[in-house]
């Protein structure tokens, strides 16, 4: 028996595979969506930045907050499995649904994500924690974590070559497709293990101080509903746009009833469900940092920095469908200013840029290629697989390091971890200030190691909060409310993914984009300080009951 079968319950791998090919399809789909939502030329949607910006928030907002319903249920009626199946079906659809052109089918393919990621994602995370409550194995719970972090990253990070190869060759339809297919290949998978967590898939008896859920649907549910119709039709905006409006008056109903549960809970969960609601309110900003890779990291990506490749791995990687191929002509119209925003025409119409021929515009003129010339980019989507390559790459690195500082007795508390991955994160920011001022605030271009360091630095920030955060909410969470509360865990995650989009759509505001990453870093280390006059408390805490 290896070291691994010793320490991790069987049903580990199963999980690990299930949650890789998930991964694959959702980071697939998230690769390539805000170049899709931008592209006006080769069949995408064509929508200014700030649009895309805005739309990106708010969908990988929504698909963290879904798992506030999709917990419930799974808690009190439906068992994971079920709510587990249920949810990747419906995303699979979803994925699908997205590759048909139109509008029409584009909200359907996003309401089917939405939906099905709420039924999938606190369950098998809360199926995970389960397996773990076995007393031979409750001691490497966190470590168990890292591991199932690991296959979710395995899954993003090669999902971009697929995407790649597939809108390059043939058209972004094809590449949606595909994450529906990955995502079929995880439920089959998880299926195929099944037998291996369902003595761990029970439903809990609710107690005398639990609402039922019709109640919580009633009181929550509708309310949220109606919040979200508010906001979206009330004259003019409030936070900024309509999506967001809806988003924030959405939400309030959601964040009172987790707050309610404290409140009504008895003096034997009041402290866990406080301490977990605590830090969930403060990962909020974590992720706001953190998901900006989709947008204004995508962005210097695209723009920002040198993507051209060497000649000799040019037909290597074009065979692989790695590279964007664009033609220069001195005639082609630069339709954005300096810092590569939209320039308006005189009737105030937003022109579109066609087949980015904006990418030139910050070359020197030494670095122009001749006149119709093609110049070979390295893909944009594939700097997504940046921050899941490290990821694979550093687990085991993390985890070990955990390992020796636990034997050393040295070890950080679950919270010290996480206040270690918010400090780490503010210091990925400082990355891109120093990259900002090396291009002299884009007029260069940069090199593509300014971004891999970014993502190398942001990534040990992650591996310090997030798998930590999921361990967290295992430990502490009543049983009866594992999966819900798994769900509050989403819904922080959520209103951070929204807040990134905010973040992230305010980038043509800076003149100077040193600016815009100095805020994110002040901004992080707010949090971080957060944490840390809760250390003590949180300790305390997780002492008293054993985690």
């Amino acid at each position: 028996m290896t070291e691994i079968q010793r320490k991790h319950p069987k049903g580990l791998p199963y999980l690990f595979f299930t949650e890789m090919w998930e991964r694959f399809g959702y980071y697939l789909m998230l690769g390539i969506f805000f170049l899709y939502m931008t592209d006006g030329d080769k069949g995408g949607l064509g929508l200014e930045k700030k649009e895309a910006s805005d739309i990106f928030g708010t969908y990988i907002a929504l698909v963290f907050i879904t798992p506030f319903i999709g917990g419930l249920l799974a808690d009190r009626i439906l068992g994971y499995r079920v709510a587990i199946s249920i949810g990747g079906v419906l995303m699979g659809l979803g994925y699908m649904c997205l590759a048909i052109p139109g509008e029409t089918t584009f909200f359907i393919a996003l309401a089917l994500m939405i939906v099905g990621n709420g039924f999938f994602k606190p369950n098998i995370s809360t199926l995970l924690g389960n397996l773990y409550n076995e007393p031979q194995y409750k001691a490497n719970k966190d470590a168990g974590y890292n591991i199932f972090y690991m296959g979710i990253n395995i899954g993003a990070f090669i999902c971009n070559f697929f995407a790649a190869y597939l809108r390059n060759h043939f058209g972004w339809g094809y590449a949606f497709f595909a994450a529906g297919i990955g995502m079929f290949i995880g439920i089959a998978i998880f299926w195929i293990g099944s037998k291996h967590y369902k003595a761990v898939d029970t439903i809990k008896p609710a107690k005398a101080e639990d609402m039922s859920v019709a109640k919580i649907l009633s009181i929550v549910l509708l309310p949220a509903i109606a919040g979200g119709l508010l906001g979206w039709f009330i004259p003019g905006t409030i936070f900024g746009s309509d999506s967001t409006d809806a988003f924030i008056f959405g939400s309030i109903p959601i964040v009172l009833f987790y707050v309610s549960l404290y409140v009504r809970s008895n003096a034997e969960d009041k402290k866990p469900i406080g301490a977990l609601l605590a830090i969930m309110g403060v990962v909020v900003i974590f992720w706001a940092i953190f998901k900006q890779n989709g947008t204004a990291l995508t962005t210097w990506a695209e723009s920002y920095t040198d993507r051209e490749l060497p000649a000799a791995i040019v037909p290597t990687t074009k065979a692989l469908g790695m590279v964007q191929e664009i033609n220069y002509s001195k005639d082609s119209v630069v339709l954005v200013d300096n810092q590569f925003r939209p320039i308006k025409t005189e009737t105030g119409k937003t022109q579109k840029v066609v087949d980015y021929p904006h990418y030139f515009k910050n070359l020197p003129p030494t670095q122009l290629p001749t006149e119709g010339q093609s110049v070979q980019l390295i893909s944009t989507e594939l700097f997504q697989s940046i921050n899941p390559f490290f990821v694979v790459i550093l687990t085991p690195l993390v985890v070990g390091f955990f390992v020796w500082a636990r034997s050393k007795g040295i070890e950080p508390s679950t919270p010290g971890k996480i206040f270690w991955g918010l400090m780490i994160t503010a210091l990925s920011t400082t990355v891109m200030i120093a990259a900002v001022h090396m291009g002299m605030n884009g007029n260069e271009k940069v090199s593509a190691w300014w971004l891999i360091g970014t993502y190398g630095v942001i990534t040990v920030g992650e591996l310090c909060l997030s798998p930590m955060g999921l361990s967290l909410v295992s430990k502490l969470a009543p049983p009866r409310l594992a999966a819900l509360m798994m769900g509050g865990w989403m819904l922080s995650t959520s209103i951070g993914n929204k807040l990134s989009g905010v973040l992230a759509s305010l980038w043509d505001t800076y003149e100077d984009k040193q600016y815009f990453f100095i805020v994110n870093c002040l901004i992080v280390l707010v949090a971080a300080l957060a944490i840390f006059l809760m250390l003590k408390w949180l300790r305390a805490i997780i002492k008293e009951h054993g985690a």
